[in-house]
Formats: structure tokens, sequence, C-alpha cells
């Protein structure tokens, strides 16, 4: 993490340090926390301003706890007795503290974003990566104009390569986060329906991703989803500003991309996978799906650029860890097989849960338990209704949605399932009364919502039921 004298955070974040004691500009900053209840000894508080809380309120508090400085925000009034370094806005300060430290330590950026497989892509790089590299990555979903930033602050000085995922809900999110990371690789994994609601169109979605490869160093790559037209078509726009020399990469299913799978196949580890750039070596991905042969395809690409090896790659896949809840496979006790992706839902991602579900051998029953997908805007309930009519009466045996929305998931898989087999719920607990009811050892049950929904309390619920079943 940062470690930097007062004087050197005063200047990186453009800010005046006030001090009452001599020789307070030596005095050593170790890390940076924005929450008054973390303090960690010698770091730097920096309260943020929010709708509802100003952290400025927490400061002395953050002093006296053993926090070596704070910022102070101009507009405040007085500040709090201590060393405290005045700035104009605590946010920008934040940001031009981890876009200097960052430029100082000058590791490789790899920027990722993406409306689906994001996550899953950032911890594909890493494992991969971090056989041949020192490298840092975004924990957790820490994904925006503050997460960001305090995942920069806290790399260690001898980071050779940071893997930075980057959110957004508007137009002008990702420019931001590009702008202070720089990278030199940028990957797009796809442009689905999330954020609808705020964007309006698929065209502004992906406007709004294709923001990460205007932040590239000149000579950049960019590594996107070549399978979505869109992205190719406002590039050509003018509006489009992309940096001198940037290079390009696609991949995707179709045989048009400069890298496609040319085998895949499903099994109890994961996929198995050969692609067009890799004939004569297959490698092992353990996650279930054939959409996430495609996030390792982006991979793959990202490692190539920074010349890791076959060999090294199938190591670092073997060592994959995932940021929690992404199609999460459990095994209970009694045989019981749970896959927890209740972290998200759009459509695009929806359906590649369904799939993965849909192609799972199973001695029982194959349970899907679908919920409210968010965010979608005015065509929400169509997006609800086409689930419905995407899931296979020939390989799901039952069907439990939650949720208002999800109920259109209901009535349009009813007109094929029938309504012995489609379970239509509002009530958190009688959806997971009459799951325990129906769940038999040897079935996999699928659990897959937006995050609003808390899916994962009916998921848990049966996990801690039948943990002790045998």
């Amino acid at each position: 993490m940062i470690t930097r004298t007062l004087g050197n955070i005063a200047t990186m974040c453009g800010g005046e340090l006030l001090a009452s004691e001599a020789g307070a500009a030596d005095t050593k900053i170790v890390g940076v926390v924005t929450d008054s209840r973390k303090i960690t000894s010698a770091c730097l508080f920096v309260p943020l301003v929010g709708d509802n809380f100003d952290g400025h309120h927490y400061s002395a508090a953050a002093l006296a706890a053993g926090a070596a400085s704070t910022l102070w925000q101009r507009d405040k009034g007085p500040a709090p007795e201590g060393s405290v370094i005045v700035v104009e806005d605590t946010l920008t300060a934040l940001q031009k503290l981890s876009a200097a430290y960052l430029k100082e330590i000058a590791p490789h950026v790899v920027a990722i974003t993406g409306s689906n497989g994001k996550t899953t892509t950032k911890d594909i790089v890493t494992a991969i990566l971090q056989g041949q590299y020192k490298v840092h990555k975004t924990q957790g979903n820490f994904n925006n104009h503050i997460g960001l930033p305090l995942t920069i602050l806290a790399m260690a000085e001898d980071t050779e390569i940071v893997v930075l995922e980057m959110g957004m809900s508007s137009r002008g999110e990702i420019a931001l986060l590009a702008s202070l990371a720089a990278p030199d690789v940028a990957v797009i994994t796809n442009v689905g329906e999330s954020h609808l609601l705020q964007l309006g169109s698929r065209e502004e979605i992906a406007r709004a991703k294709l923001e990460i490869a205007e932040g590239l160093k000149p000579g950049g790559l960019l590594i996107y989803n070549g399978d979505e037209p869109l992205l190719a078509e406002i590039m050509l726009e003018p509006s489009f500003r992309a940096p001198e020399g940037m290079q390009t990469f696609r991949f995707g299913l179709n045989a048009d991309n400069d890298d496609y799978p040319t085998g895949m196949m499903s099994h109890s580890g994961g996929m198995t996978f050969t692609s067009h750039l890799h004939e004569e070596h297959a490698f092992t991905l353990p996650l279930p799906g054939r959409h996430n042969v495609i996030n390792g395809l982006a991979a793959l690409a990202v490692a190539r650029q920074f010349g890791v090896a076959e060999e090294s790659i199938e190591v670092g896949l073997s060592t994959l860890k995932l940021t929690g809840m992404r199609i999460e496979v459990m095994q209970t006790a009694s045989g019981l097989t749970l896959l927890n992706d209740a972290y998200n839902a759009s459509p695009t991602s929806m359906k590649a849960a369904i799939d993965v579900l849909q192609s799972m051998k199973c001695s029982g029953s194959k349970i899907a338990v679908l919920g409210d997908m968010l965010e979608l805007g005015p065509e929400e309930v169509q997006f609800h209704q086409g689930i419905g009519n995407y899931l296979d009466p020939a390989e799901i045996d039952l069907v439990f949605t939650y949720g208002v929305l999800a109920s259109n998931i209901a009535a349009s898989a009813e007109q094929r399932f029938g309504k012995e087999r489609v379970f239509a719920f509002t009530d958190k607990a009688a959806l997971t009364t009459l799951l325990l009811n129906k769940c038999k050892s040897k079935d996999i049950v699928l659990f897959k919502a937006s995050r609003g929904m808390k899916l994962e309390e009916v998921l848990n619920n049966l996990n801690n039921h039948y943990h002790h079943q045998t």
C-alpha cells in the first residue's frame, strides 16, 4: 500500500498541509482509509461526502484513533486539531492521489469492463498473469470512482501489473476511471442490457463501455468481444476518440474473430477448450458454461500481450480463485448441488446461467430458481417473458420464480412446462418451504437474480438444511 511522507501526500493530491507540530511534513503515512470505523495506525483518513453522510464529522475521531492525518474539504469550516491536508474536494483529491501513486509505481495496467463477465475475467486474467508477474487486482466490487482509487492505493510498491475492474451506470463514469488508470490494455467483455434504465439503449451502453478505450495509453491494446457488432460500429463514429496507435484484438464464438473456440467440452471440473490460436494446447477452466470460455479467451489475449507461456497459463487456471457468487458450485453433504449465481442478473447473464444448468449431467432433477432482473427500463416485462421462453422443458424439470417481475418468467414458462412444473412467489419464506419439499439429494438447483433480490438467502437456507442430511 501507499507509504509516503505527509508532505509527499499533500503534493500528490494537490492539497495544503496544515500542522501545528514542526516536522509534520516528514511524518510517514501508511495506507488510506475512508471508513472511520476501520482506522489503521498512521493511515490517511479521507472523509467523503454523500447525500446522507459527511465523513468530516468523523475526522477528529479518526485522528484520535491513530490516523496520522486527515484530508479536509475547504468549505467545511475550521479543520480539527492535528495534521490536516486542506483540499478543494476530498473525492477529487483521493482520485488525484491514486493517479499520482500509479504514475510513480508505473506498473502495466489492465482495465476490464463489460455488462457481464468483467469480474470473472478479472479473476482469470490475474490467475494467468501471477505465475510470471507480481499482480494486484480489484478486490470485491471496488470498481467505481471511489473503489478504483482505493484499489490503486492498496497496491504494493513492487507491483508489476495491476488489473482493474471498471463498472458504470451512466456515461462518463468509465471515462473518468480510464483517465485515472491510463491502461496499457483494455478489455470489453460484452455489451448487455444492464443499465438500460439509465442509458436507454444498447447503443448508449456500448458507447459507455468504449470510453475505456479512449483512456488507453498511445499504442495501447483494446481487446473486445467481436461477436458484438455495436462495438465496431461505434468505433467508426466521429465522436469516438481512439488514442494514437491503438491496436485491437477481437475474441468471441464466431470464426471471424482473431481468436475463437475450436473445441469445447463440459465436464464436472468445468470446461476444457482449444482455440484458433491455441490449437495444440487444451486449457481447462474450472468454471461451467460456454460464456466462461469466452471470458477465458479474453484473458488469453491479455496473457499473450505480456508473453505468458501456455504452460504457465495452464498452471494459472488451476489456481483460479473467483470473487464470490459467480456460479459458485456448492455440494451439500446429502448430494444436492447448488449453483450460486445470485450476485447480479441481466437477460444475457441469466441465459448464460440457464445454459450452464441445462448442459450439466444430472441423475436427479434440474431446478431453476430465478428472481427479478432490475434496472432494465421500459421493456423489463418483455425481457422477463423472454427468459421464460428461453427455458427448455426438455432440459429443466422445475422452475421457481421470486419477485413481481420474475412472475412474467413463470407465466411464459408455464405455457410449455405446464402449471405443475412452474411456481411463482413473492414471499421468500414460502419459496423456501416449497423448495425444501421438492428438492432431492441428486438434484441441481440454480439460483440467479439481481443482487437487490437477495436470493442467496434462500440458497443459504437450503444449504444449511441439507448440509446435515445424508
